[in-house]
């Protein structure tokens, strides 16, 4: 088995993001034979959200995405993995670990019951790291950056946290203690390779299948600020979870996406950690130890007083008619904006050897975060992008990135 097919080819490839992989050509007895599901389905990714742009179009009239909106989701999934250029997931790391250390049974790592026990293993696991996410506020501050888009398309999927990794291992390991980590390692990438095509609303009803499988229609409930969607459909590919634990809830009116209070804005490190700074200053207003650890442990909507959840009483009600914040930018920025969005991507995926990933990372961050201003056309964009442009031509002058074809190079150095 440890031959299977790669996902290099189209039909593995779109076979993962759909979880049609079968558990003889997925099953692998060392985790360096494990491929990189979700480093190599991009092209997938790509694929799919220019298919959702034109049948959006042709359906409606209109685009699905937004490019400020667009591209802050894409920065999102960009910041999200470059830990991953310099560590291994934190998820397979504790698993190793407690696999190696205290397992007391060892499921064989080439049976088909090994296969799918885990895939309902890690899906019960993500299950509670998602709840868990709704539930307490320390981690809710990683997981809103994923509900911060008031739109739900494909780049949706992609506006993921950065700090979110580092606290839902823990919820993997009972499973670390009987199932094999290449097996975990395979269904923890299939498991979020499916969340992706379920963010979008050219979907409408799946009929049967919206009994057993999270589905476009379970998850745009999941992603709306309507009172009815608040804290539901948690599950990853199976919606039977909520079902048995009292979380499910069927679309019904018009869902309103994104959090309950905005933020409008586009900035890609205040999208990414806001909540934290929130988090804190709504604790120093308490007086009690208790109440400051309950501010950070409790959720989201927790006072003195009140239950552990809090309440609803306080979220603002929508009416179906809310307009997304999308501020007025000339076509000459917005040109701007796109062009430099793909040369940081070409640069975040030509990153050479370990030497340089710091300054690379740094460069992007940099990168992202100019271009959020110049969406917003903040007072301090100007000197931040003159800034940037310094910082990339001085790396270019030292070989630290490829060279900018000739016309682009004439342009950033005159910019």
């Amino acid at each position: 088995m440890a031959d299977a097919v790669e996902l290099g080819s189209v039909s593995t490839g779109i076979r993962a993001m759909f979880l049609l992989l079968t558990p003889q050509e997925s099953s692998f007895e060392k985790v360096e034979d494990v491929p990189h599901y979700v480093q190599q389905a991009t092209p997938f990714f790509i694929g799919l959200m220019v298919l959702e742009l034109v049948v959006g179009m042709l359906k409606t009239g209109t685009a699905v995405v937004t490019i400020s909106d667009g591209l802050t989701s894409v920065a999102c999934g960009m910041i999200s993995r470059l830990p991953l250029l310099v560590m291994r997931s934190c998820e397979l790391t504790a698993y190793i670990y407690v696999w190696d250390h205290y397992r007391f049974l060892e499921l064989p790592w080439d049976s088909a019951w090994t296969w799918w026990f885990s895939f309902l293993g890690v899906d019960f696991c993500y299950y509670w790291v998602h709840r868990c996410a709704h539930e307490v506020s320390i981690i809710w501050a990683a997981h809103q950056v994923h509900h911060s888009s008031e739109y739900y398309n494909l780049t949706t999927a992609l506006r993921q946290s950065l700090t979110q990794q580092f606290m839902s291992w823990i919820f993997y390991l009972p499973l670390a203690l009987i199932a094999p980590p290449t097996i975990f390692a395979v269904h923890i990438q299939l498991n979020l390779l499916y969340q992706f095509w379920i963010h979008t609303e050219l979907i409408r009803d799946l009929g049967p299948l919206e009994w057993v499988f999270n589905t476009p229609k379970h998850h745009r409930v999941h992603h709306g600020r309507n009172e009815y969607c608040i804290d539901k459909n948690y599950g990853g590919i199976l919606i039977i979870w909520d079902r048995l634990f009292g979380t499910f809830a069927p679309e019904n009116e018009k869902v309103v996406f994104g959090l309950v209070f905005p933020i409008n804005t586009f900035e890609i490190i205040h999208v990414q950690l806001h909540y934290y700074l929130h988090l804190w200053r709504r604790s120093t207003a308490y007086k009690t130890i208790g109440d400051k650890l309950s501010t950070f442990f409790k959720g989201p909507s927790w006072e003195p007083g009140k239950r552990r959840l809090g309440d609803h009483t306080e979220i603002p009600q929508v009416i179906g008619e809310e307009v997304p914040h999308e501020p007025s930018w000339l076509l000459p920025l917005q040109v701007y904006v796109v062009l430099n969005f793909l040369l940081v991507l070409r640069t975040y995926h030509d990153m050479l050897s370990q030497l340089t990933i710091l300054g690379m990372t740094g460069y992007i961050l940099l990168t992202l975060t100019a271009l959020g201003y110049i969406i917003e056309q903040r007072p301090t964009a100007a000197f931040l992008e003159i800034f940037r442009c310094v910082v990339m031509m001085t790396m270019q002058s030292y070989g630290h990135m490829k060279p900018l074809p000739p016309p682009l190079a004439v342009l950033a150095k005159v910019r």
